[in-house]
């Protein structure tokens, strides 16, 4: 097989978050924006991170959050080793979850009996844990998306992203577009079963790639779009930009003996920093490098499309935090930083076609663009600098957790005024509403 077992692992991660989310669309008539399903879940400040954790948004009865582990070509000890500093102890200040399913591949572990003992045993007592190794989890692939396959490897693999493809496809493009009901502005109408799959062309999947695929059919049927007018070129306003990428990127390669470890760590970037966009309705405008440029507020502006652009920030600091610690460990030298740093900003910007007449390949150009990119720029790792304009779109609550900095010289954009999303920690302890969290303005480059 040519996967690496990295590689493996970051397909089986995408899966089980598929398999989860059209599991609960089905079992419990949950809509699928209905459902947050997180990679990289800081479990503490700064870490450990659960690889995978399940939960509904507010307002939706849905099951008791829980947590999944994919732990496939992982030793027996590391595996150990890392359950047992994840949920070796309960978890203060997070909702209870009742379950932790580890997915993992026992026919090549000699004494699995004996390792699903001491799994047990190295997890708290109040999570209750369920394993799927390769017969449950093709059985759980069969059951929604008629995938018969006979092992886990990259034929089938492949075959198994079709089909789900295929489902989001579906939902996204099936039905007619019209308005329908709706809960907070959102469509959470069910797709019949008895609608084909639409056939996929470049529009479509380029469209699959960029947004999610509830958020297409929301854009859809609110305004009664084809997929080819979902994207067209023009000028859209009050557009929120959020540009993050990997710290010390240079120095990791530099460092980095073996080529395919380097390929890896931005294989499970690019992966994870794509879906925490997507998952919180944005837009996946492009990668260059080690760095994400994502819009929320393209096509239109989903109600709570603000909050979602920084709540996506935060999640991609845990990203960068959790593919900065694996390639920390496959490397001899210590690295000078890690984790991201993530600017934001907002304001209008242009959607341009790269060939004429072509939905399928645009670009996005805009000054705000340039203002996001200069804030990543002054950001230290682990920080989220937010433009002025940005930070007046936010409610008072989230206002309140942000903090000033000094007014600073960007190259080519002049002197921008910004505020600093502090840390997790940090921002808990301001009181939602008031200003205990501002203080005075902090000099960029030192701690708050």
């Amino acid at each position: 097989m040519s996967l690496t077992t990295q590689e493996l692992r970051l397909f089986l991660e995408e899966l089980c978050c598929d398999l989860c989310r059209f599991r609960h669309m089905q079992e419990d008539h949950l809509p699928p924006e209905a459902l947050r399903i997180e990679r990289e879940y800081a479990l503490a400040t700064g870490g450990p991170f659960a690889d995978v954790h399940v939960s509904t948004g507010p307002g939706f009865a849905g099951p008791t959050p829980y947590f999944i582990e994919i732990k496939f070509g992982v030793a027996d000890d590391e595996l150990l080793g890392r359950l047992r500093l994840k949920y070796g102890r309960s978890l203060p200040g997070h909702p209870p979850a009742n379950r932790l399913i580890v997915v993992l591949d026992l026919q090549n572990r000699p004494d699995s009996p004996g390792l699903l003992r001491a799994i047990r045993d190295a997890v708290v007592p109040t999570l209750a844990v369920e394993f799927w190794d390769e017969s449950r989890l093709l059985s759980e692939v069969k059951s929604l998306f008629g995938v018969h396959a006979p092992a886990i490897d990259e034929v089938h693999l492949l075959d198994m992203r079709d089909a789900i493809q295929r489902e989001m496809a579906r939902y996204a493009f099936g039905s007619t577009a019209s308005p329908a009901s709706s809960v907070s502005g959102c469509d959470i109408s069910p797709i019949l079963e008895t609608d084909p799959a639409p056939p996929l062309d470049a529009v479509k999947e380029q469209l699959l790639w960029r947004f999610a695929f509830w958020r297409l059919r929301q854009i859809r049927q609110a305004r009664g779009l084809s997929p080819r007018e979902i994207l067209p070129p023009g000028t859209y306003s009050g557009v929120a930009v959020v540009i993050a990428d990997l710290c010390s990127f240079s120095s990791y390669v530099r460092d980095t003996p073996e080529d395919p470890i380097v390929r890896d760590s931005l294989t499970s970037f690019y992966s994870k920093a794509r879906y925490e966009v997507v998952n919180r309705g944005g837009m996946v405008e492009n990668f260059v490098g080690d760095q994400i440029l994502a819009l929320f507020g393209v096509p239109d502006r989903c109600p709570g499309y603000i909050e979602h652009a920084l709540q996506a920030a935060q999640a991609l600091l845990s990203v960068g935090e959790a593919v900065s610690d694996y390639w920390q460990r496959q490397i001899d030298r210590q690295q000078p930083s890690s984790g991201m740093h993530i600017g934001v900003a907002y304001g209008d910007l242009q959607i341009v076609a790269l060939r004429p007449s072509c939905r399928a390949n645009s670009t996005a150009i805009a000054d705000v663009i340039n203002v996001a990119a200069r804030l990543m720029n002054m950001a230290g790792p682990g920080e989220v600098l937010v433009a002025n304009s940005f930070y007046k779109q936010l409610s008072t609550p989230t206002r309140a957790t942000l903090q000033p900095i000094a007014p600073q010289d960007a190259r080519n954009v002049g002197r921008l005024r910004a505020w600093r999303l502090p840390a997790a920690d940090a921002a808990s302890v301001a009181s939602p509403g008031s200003n205990a969290s501002l203080g005075p303005l902090v000099p960029l480059g030192s701690k708050p």
